[in-house]
């Protein structure tokens, strides 16, 4: 027989510390859960500001050798020649709404309580069976066809931003942006599916037929997929939420379907478009934030402002085009409250008003 031999003693290094670790050094804030890398905009810091300022790095700011990682054929990180716009300080933009990740999901998960109570209640009550045909067309037709709208906007356009930001406020803001965008969509299509389940006065397929081929639709469908082909992101976040949204988007929730389905005896659109029309007002205080900063930079404001009049040159042409072609929907409801001139005369002024507040000039097309 063999003796039995004893295992083998494994020799593992014995842990030295070198109070270069984590934690180690002792300092006046190193117990503080207060972060202090940053200048916050008031007094104390925020919630917001402890969770987005600086989260993204910035060879700018705190990376001394550079990026730390980059792409194969091309440069690392964040490059702010991704735009043509020019900032003497990215990290000055701040989101007035302070949106950060639980924000997103409270506040969302009140709109989607609130869309699910609405629908739920509206069928309860029968409440479709005293809608007129006229009225139940224009839905499917209209709000179907711009359900698609903002879905494209969502996936390819606010998605596509949230990645190429210099900023980590800028990312998350436009992320939020593309939520909202995504979670309107998704409404409108459960919106949809109720009425066909409801009505068989209602056609649930017809917004495709609308989108892809109506003549009203297509510059609408045009100036969509003309910005999701835009490379400058900072363009893109101008031609979509100051320029597309003023003058199609507002013109066609707030200017329309707000005003006139009331008179149509309907309650329930006007809770859902609400919905979107409340996404887009907080979408627009963080993009007027931004671009006021970037049209009042000390040292790129002016250059940064001829910049955006070539943007507005390009772009209101087309948004202003497919205004216009959307006309003839103004005469489908069967209660005309509203006519076309005067939803695009308030769209307008309003559109005047937030480039006067911008400080850019009122372009030429809107006198004609």
């Amino acid at each position: 027989m063999t003796a039995t031999s004893e295992p083998k003693q494994r020799s593992f290094p014995k842990i030295e510390f070198t109070d270069s670790e984590a934690g180690a050094l002792e300092f006046p804030s190193s117990r503080s859960r207060t972060f202090t890398y940053y200048t916050p905009a008031k007094k104390r810091s925020t919630m917001y500001e402890d969770v987005t300022v600086d989260v993204q790095p910035d060879p700018d700011r705190h990376l001394s050798q550079g990026w730390i990682y980059g792409f194969g054929d091309g440069p690392g990180g964040y490059p702010q020649e991704w735009t043509a716009a020019k900032s003497s300080n990215w990290h000055a933009f701040l989101d007035p709404n302070e949106e950060w990740d639980q924000t997103i999901f409270r506040n969302n998960s009140k709109v989607v309580h609130q869309v699910e109570l609405c629908l739920s209640n509206a069928k309860r009550a029968r409440v479709y069976d005293g809608w007129n045909t006229p009225w139940l067309t224009f839905i499917s037709r209209n709000l179907g066809a711009w359900m698609h709208a903002e879905n494209g906007l969502a996936l390819h356009v606010f998605t596509s931003i949230q990645r190429s930001c210099p900023t980590n406020m800028i990312n998350t803001a436009v992320a939020v942006n593309a939520a909202h965008k995504m979670r309107f969509a998704q409404d409108l299509a459960l919106f949809n599916l109720d009425l066909s389940e409801a009505t068989e006065d209602f056609d649930g397929a017809a917004h495709q037929e609308v989108w892809q081929s109506a003549p009203e639709w297509q510059p609408t469908r045009e100036v969509v997929e003309r910005l999701t082909a835009v490379p400058d992101w900072c363009e893109l976040l101008f031609a979509s939420n100051i320029v597309f949204e003023q003058l199609v988007g507002s013109l066609f929730r707030t200017e329309l379907v707000m005003q006139i389905a009331a008179g149509n005896g309907d309650y329930i659109t006007p809770t859902i478009v609400g919905t979107g029309e409340h996404d887009y007002d907080r979408d627009l205080n963080y993009t007027r934030n931004l671009f006021r900063l970037l049209t009042r930079d000390p040292e790129h404001g002016e250059t940064n402002k001829e910049l955006f009049g070539t943007w507005l040159a390009t772009w209101v042409p087309r948004c202003l085009a497919a205004a216009r072609a959307l006309q003839p929907i103004w005469s489908q409801p069967a209660d005309k409250a509203v006519t076309f001139v005067t939803s695009l005369d308030a769209a307008t002024a309003k559109f005047r008003s937030l480039l006067e507040d911008l400080g850019l000039d009122i372009p030429k097309e809107l006198d004609q």
